[in-house]
């Protein structure tokens, strides 16, 4: 008999877990490889089989029951990937995408002060330039007919930490652009067993203390204005805006930076979709007959809608191709309150299962309770719905509530300019500047963002990003068309996504 199963055997005697649930998890440890680190076995190869994600309903109206809480919404096994300790650590800093409504201060104010650094009135005098720069190289014809998602990734971290933080090139260390591969690499293959997973986690354990501390130090030198034009940067706007509140510390800011890591490697896995749609051979003829109209037009003129043809386009877009499958929420075990405490605990396993319900995006968007023609590509289908500038308590009374389920209320920024950020309803969160609102389509049936005060913050910003990127594409007439590669790398570009790198671009004179 061998040492192993000697020990099973010993466990099997002594313990009360019957001796067949022993017998099994022995079985699953053979199944991992023997290089892995003990503490990774314990902490994410175990906790990922233990945990369930349940897909819950899709809403009727745009939000989320505060039932279905954001504390720690994070499957347990990637917790590593934030905190030292392999749990959530508060006391290391708190991203309010993992935090309960109860905890964000009144009236979402957390949340409010992520928004505050943004909202689209930001985009055009702080972060459009760093936009447009990173496009105008990413789609340099030196780089045509080339895979073109190694090379957006090769690039993504010189726009990313010039957004939060105001740093390209040489001025984001080599550890700091490995540990963001790593991490995004890390969730989009997802299974801990694959040898690649567990390399980049180990990575992103490696290099986390030092990331912590460089972004530490950088937040400081916007703070005391070392860096330039510390006003278009992410950071500066979260640090004048949260001030004193206790609601968005620097420690909290740095956690926010991991965050994002998840949030904006979306956009890798978006503009491969766009590519995709787009694509000369192989592209969605309807998307592209859709392209071509709205660019032929005045496609910045909005006209007194809400949202400008090209907005609309892009909208239509981010449903079709949701990035995001669904928002995560945690949930408690009714059981418990039955039999009055865990049953893993009650017969002595040394585990427990963590459950989650994930509401789903995508099928959501594409319901036919929302559209009459969910499956066509339709752009002007949002003006025929209502904004968040329009869900308030008489709408909400027509609707059939007897209230608004959250109350209106808005918050000024302090970073200077006449900005407050209110909400619908349905908390749904938009910004009021200079006596201009920026709503967002407020209707059920459009989810790639999210539900209510849950919705994702950076909404706007991403829509705009990606305008900026058509714009790019119609002015220097840029084609999508798929490489003639006998063997494609296969690329990390998102939350669960690798994809086969096999579409480039190039400029002809087409149109």
């Amino acid at each position: 008999m061998g040492e192993r199963a000697q020990e099973a055997s010993s466990a099997a005697a002594q313990s009360p877990i019957p001796e067949q649930i022993i017998t099994a998890i022995e079985r699953f440890r053979t199944a991992i490889p023997a290089n892995f680190d003990p503490n990774y076995v314990e902490k994410v190869v175990i906790p990922f089989f233990l945990t369930n994600i349940y897909e819950g309903e899709r809403p009727l109206l745009p939000m989320i029951d505060p039932n279905f809480s954001k504390e720690n919404a994070l499957p347990h096994d990637v917790f590593g990937l934030i905190y030292r300790d392999w749990k959530p650590t508060p006391e290391e800093g708190v991203m309010v995408f993992l935090q309960g409504l109860e905890k964000r201060g009144e009236n979402n104010l957390r949340k409010r002060i992520y928004f505050s650094a943004v909202t689209p009135d930001l985009y055009k005098p702080m972060y459009r330039a760093k936009v447009t720069a990173f496009f105008d190289k990413l789609l340099d014809q030196k780089f045509a007919d080339r895979p073109f998602m190694r090379h957006y990734l090769d690039h993504y971290f010189d726009l990313y930490w010039d957004l939060h933080l105001g740093l390209v090139g040489s001025d984001i260390p080599r550890e700091v652009r490995e540990i963001g591969e790593a991490f995004n690499t890390v969730f989009a293959y997802r299974d801990p067993l694959l040898p690649i997973t567990y390399h980049n986690y180990m990575k992103v354990r490696e290099l986390q203390d030092f990331l912590k501390s460089w972004i530490g130090e950088r937040i400081s030198d916007i703070q005391s204005g070392k860096t330039k034009n510390p006003e278009r940067t992410m950071a500066w706007h979260w640090l004048k805006n949260a001030q004193d509140s206790g609601h968005f510390s620097k420690k909290d800011m740095v956690v926010e930076c991991l965050h994002d890591f998840v949030a904006l490697s979306q956009w890798g896995n978006a503009i491969f979709r766009v590519m995709s749609l787009l694509s000369e051979d192989g592209g969605d003829q309807a998307v592209r007959a859709s392209f071509q109209k709205t660019m032929s037009g005045n496609f910045d003129t909005a006209g007194g809608a809400p949202f400008s043809p090209l907005e609309l386009f892009v909208m239509e877009l981010f449903r079709v191709i949701s990035p995001n499958g669904g928002s995560v929420s945690t949930i408690h075990d009714a059981r418990s309150s039955v039999h009055g405490g865990a049953l893993q605990q009650k017969v002595g396993l040394p585990f427990e299962r963590d459950s989650y319900v994930s509401t789903p995006h995508t099928s959501t968007s594409l319901d036919s309770i929302h559209w009459t023609d969910p499956n066509t590509f339709d752009p002007q289908r949002y003006l025929r719905v209502p904004t968040s500038a329009q869900i308030n308590d008489d709408k909400c009374r027509q609707i059939g509530l007897a209230r608004c389920p959250f109350d209106i209320t808005s918050f000024k920024v302090k970073d200077g300019r006449n900005a407050r950020i209110k909400n619908s309803g349905f908390g749904t969160l938009f910004v009021v500047a200079d006596e201009r609102s920026y709503p967002v389509c407020d209707y059920a049936g459009f989810a790639p963002f999210g539900f209510g005060y849950r919705r994702c913050a950076g909404e706007r910003l991403t829509i705009l990003v990606f305008e900026d990127f058509l714009r790019k594409v119609w002015r220097d007439k840029i084609v999508f068309r798929k490489l003639d590669l006998a063997n494609p790398a296969r690329v990390p570009v998102g939350l669960d996504a690798v994809i086969q790198d096999d579409i480039g671009f190039n400029r002809f004179p087409l149109r």
